[in-house]
């Protein structure tokens, strides 16, 4: 099997940095090659690029400049991690792409879906994640986590009707490609999402 490169999605809350941990224990015992990175950041400069989008209150981006910052950072991790890593026959284990694009800046913010096309097809070239897993909780349950787990940054500051929106951009993305995207349902106790998702992957990547 080629290298694959691997994306983790969903609103603030779904689990997926605890997913991502199992995930990721269960290559490594596999003896399978990856990397662990993140959107924004991943690299000196996006992760430079990511504090100005996550921690800027005195002057906050707009909808548009938040959605040029993100490719920007894109484009920076994009060429110098992920590339380089695929190239070298390792997997990528991403947590968020593209995908929270359409979801957080289209759907959240209103962004075009074109303008996101537009960008995605300009930094990405024909580079797209293999299996996108969207881990999926109503946003209620969502941000009650959330809010227990740490202190919101700017973007998790939003009301539950832009995570409303968040949400359904997602779930929209996976109905149109159902061979990348895997959705899981992250309400249940996180040993059973694992289990599920492990038995899932087991079956797709022959592992």
């Amino acid at each position: 099997m080629k290298p694959q490169f691997v994306t983790l999605e969903g609103v603030e809350g779904a689990g997926k940095s605890t997913q991502k941990s199992a995930l990721c224990h269960w290559l490594r015992a596999r003896g399978v090659p990856f990397i662990e990175t993140r959107e924004p950041g991943g690299t000196p400069l996006a992760e430079a690029i990511r504090g100005l989008l996550l921690h800027t209150d005195e002057d906050p981006p707009t909808a548009l400049t938040e959605l040029l910052l993100m490719f920007a950072a894109r484009a920076q991790h994009l060429e110098t991690r992920i590339q380089t890593a695929l190239a070298a026959g390792t997997w990528v284990i991403c947590d968020r792409f593209t995908d929270a694009t359409f979801a957080y800046q289209g759907g959240g913010r209103g962004c075009p879906w074109a303008w996101i096309e537009t960008l995605e097809s300009l930094v990405q070239g024909t580079v797209r994640p293999d299996t996108t897993i969207i881990f999926d909780v109503p946003v209620d349950v969502g941000l009650s986590r959330a809010a227990a787990r740490s202190e919101a940054d700017r973007i998790e500051r939003e009301d539950a009707v832009f995570f409303e929106r968040v949400r359904e951009a997602y779930l929209r993305r996976a109905e149109a490609d159902p061979e990348r995207f895997i959705v899981v349902d992250g309400t249940p106790p996180e040993t059973q999402v694992t289990e599920h998702l492990l038995a899932t992957l087991a079956t797709r990547w022959a592992l």
